[in-house]
């Protein structure tokens, strides 16, 4: 879990900023995905910088990850409740970014 700080602001920050994190809650409030769907979804975001993402996304109690013994290996990444409950937090500034033209085209 992230250090406690005293602004809650700073904390929540320190759980979701980056480049990718905010985008991969996005992806996965829609539902289960694979890495490769991960990866395909997030143009220009590297294997290893997903990777990281996900193990810090991970340890922080944002994201479960499941994986089945099987071959080739399949493994599936989820949303915890703590990292469902950041839903409105998302949604609130991918509106926000709407509002204020920032939108790829």
């Amino acid at each position: 879990m992230a250090t406690r700080r005293t602004c809650p602001a700073e904390s929540t920050v320190e759980l979701i900023g980056g480049r990718w994190k905010i985008v991969i809650l996005w992806y996965l409030f829609q539902g289960v995905k694979r890495f490769s769907e991960l990866q395909r979804a997030l143009r220009g975001v590297s294997q290893k910088v997903l990777t990281q993402q996900l193990r810090d996304m991970e340890r922080n109690g944002l994201v479960t990850r499941t994986i089945y013994a099987q071959v080739p290996p399949k493994v599936e990444y989820s949303l915890t409740p703590l990292g469902l409950s950041l839903k409105p937090v998302v949604e609130a500034i991918h509106q926000w970014g709407i509002a204020h033209g920032f939108i790829e085209k």
